[in-house]
């Protein structure tokens, strides 16, 4: 007994999807603008690795180490931005918002925090991280952000053509800025875990996009005269069955993290939602396949009225 395909789309969808290319390009500008404002305004939210800040790591002598218990011990030492993560057998790391008065104040914190703590757990590490410490984690995480987009574009110029390169530079851009923006405006921590976050959304953004390009470089072999706009619609309705199965287990798997993860992942799994679910598959539809159009691919290509258009059914049929 053979076991039907799992299709959440008909084969024969037809939705036109480069006619709203009119209005996402002017929106997706408007947001742009938005964030950058968001962005210089209210700024980022920068956390400890990134402020500095004190790091204590901690397990329990027997047992595991009650995480309610110890972040409500610490709350009430009033030391500012606390952090607890726990790793590993019951370990826990602690991260401490860095205190004014310099090396002498944070000394000062670990000790009330030993105090507070007392005797049931073993402190396995105290680091005290300082303000030019934090400053270069902050640097190499941008450098490192940077690098990733210049390396997408160099890999997508070999696999593809430049204006493909270009369109997905263009369209990885707009998520990052996006997500910035949405960053800035909720004030949710910026710390290493964001900057990961952000290399994610990069990499989630640039696998649905370049799914979308092959498929569109391939009809462009196959079909010489085919309008461009009935192009696109046809590569992308030929990968929305694919497309939305992967949003849908993504963004399951991300609310699972959000209500179950704890708190110590929150500002984590917070910009991924955001970043791949909301900006990142409107990006690669709306933005990235109709950029193709106003950079000339397929202009040099003969389009006759002759050769109708193929629906996503005789796509599918024909190999796509």
């Amino acid at each position: 007994m053979r076991i039907p395909l799992l299709r959440l789309v008909p084969d024969n969808t037809k939705f036109d999807f480069m006619q709203f290319r009119r209005i996402s390009f002017p929106v997706s500008a408007v947001m742009a603008i938005l964030a950058l404002a968001a962005f210089f305004y209210f700024g980022l939210n920068y956390g400890i690795d990134f402020k500095g800040g004190t790091l204590i790591e901690i397990q329990a002598k027997s047992g595991r180490v009650d995480m309610a218990q110890t972040r409500a011990t610490l709350e009430r030492l009033k030391l500012g931005e606390i952090q607890l993560q726990e790793f590993g057998k019951g370990e826990v790391l602690i991260r401490i918002a860095q205190q004014p008065g310099g090396e002498t104040a944070q000394q000062v914190v670990v000790g009330k925090v030993r105090a507070a703590l007392g005797d049931g757990v073993e402190y396995r590490r105290v680091e005290v991280v300082g303000p030019r410490v934090s400053q270069e984690l902050l640097s190499y995480g941008t450098i490192g952000l940077a690098l990733a987009v210049v390396g997408i574009l160099i890999y997508l110029w070999f696999r593809f053509e430049w204006q493909f390169a270009f369109g997905a530079t263009i369209a990885n851009m707009h998520d990052i800025l996006l997500t910035i923006g949405f960053m800035a405006v909720t004030q949710i921590d910026f710390d290493l875990t964001s900057i990961a976050a952000l290399l994610t959304i990069l990499g989630y953004s640039l696998n649905d996009t370049v799914v979308i390009y092959d498929r569109i470089r391939e009809m462009l072999r196959r079909y010489k005269r085919m309008r461009m706009a009935d192009l696109l619609n046809i590569s992308v309705n030929s990968t929305l069955s694919r497309s939305i199965i992967t949003h849908v287990t993504v963004t399951l798997a991300l609310l699972a993290l959000f209500w179950f993860g704890g708190r110590a992942i929150h500002s984590f799994v917070a910009t991924m939602m955001f970043g791949v679910v909301l900006v990142g598959t409107y990006t690669s539809v709306f933005i990235a396949a109709p950029m193709l159009i106003y950079l000339g691919v397929g202009e040099g290509r003969a389009e006759a009225k002759d050769e109708p258009a193929l629906d996503s059914a005789a796509a599918t049929k024909a190999g796509f």
